[in-house]
């Protein structure tokens, strides 16, 4: 019987590629509710080792600190709200409907109130294209995906801060590569299917470093044999 490939491994879960809770310092939710205006600021700007993007330690008006998403641009001093009727400023938290179209926006609301789930990794933006008579609110995604949100999700305005870290310094050695990846529990090393054996993957064995099968598979293949090109629209080389 064959080994179970690392697809199937990855699909049921486990220590191997579960995210590393346990080394986040916190939740990053917006402080408050769409409704309610919460005012604080920013006193430090501190490294997460679970994450890539830098976060900042944010004082309320109550005395309360927490830990929010930094945007580009935001520095220790600066003030910040979360809520209704606050500015349209760098680092605010508001409803998307009072966002005015064609500012960028990051951490986004999935739902009302529930603490931004869209649009989070270091360096990224969405742009808010429109407005629908219903309340809705356009977006576009940092995928190029429209994507329409209720009016009282809450966004922060700018751009997550942390962008660029990607390839302006190479890792140059393994070692670097090895603590990179261990920060954020992934499966590394990754090895290319041809180069394994027959029984640990379909693209497996033979003479030399061939897969020895079509690549292109239909969506509904069962796991163990689900890789390559999946429901590819289109095969071949592009004709100019």
């Amino acid at each position: 019987m064959a080994h179970r490939i690392i697809a199937q491994s990855r699909g049921k879960g486990g220590p191997t590629y579960r995210a590393p809770s346990h080394r986040y310092k916190a939740a990053l939710r917006h402080a408050g509710k769409n409704d309610v205006l919460v005012s604080g600021s920013v006193i430090d700007i501190e490294h997460d080792p679970a994450r890539h993007a830098p976060i900042a330690l944010a004082r309320l008006e109550s005395g309360e600190k927490i830990y929010v998403l930094a945007t580009e641009g935001l520095g220790v001093g600066d003030a910040v709200s979360w809520g209704t009727g606050g500015a349209v400023k760098n680092g605010n938290t508001l409803p998307l409907r009072e966002i005015p179209v064609g500012a960028y926006v990051c951490n986004i609301e999935s739902r009302p109130n529930d603490g931004g789930k869209f649009v989070r990794s270091s360096g990224v933006q969405a742009l808010v294209i429109g407005k629908a008579d219903d309340g809705r609110v356009g977006v576009r995604m940092p995928s190029g995906k429209n994507k329409w949100f209720n009016g009282a999700c809450m966004a922060t305005v700018g751009i997550v801060a942390g962008g660029g870290r990607g390839g302006e310094k190479p890792f140059a050695k393994a070692g670097k590569k090895h603590f990179h990846v261990r920060s954020s529990s992934e499966k590394w090393p990754r090895v290319k299917g041809v180069c394994m054996n027959v029984i640990d993957h379909p693209f497996g064995g033979g003479g030399h470093q061939h897969c020895g099968r079509p690549k292109t598979v239909a969506r509904g293949t069962s796991p163990g044999r689900k890789v390559g090109h999946v429901a590819a629209r289109r095969t071949g080389k592009w004709k100019k």
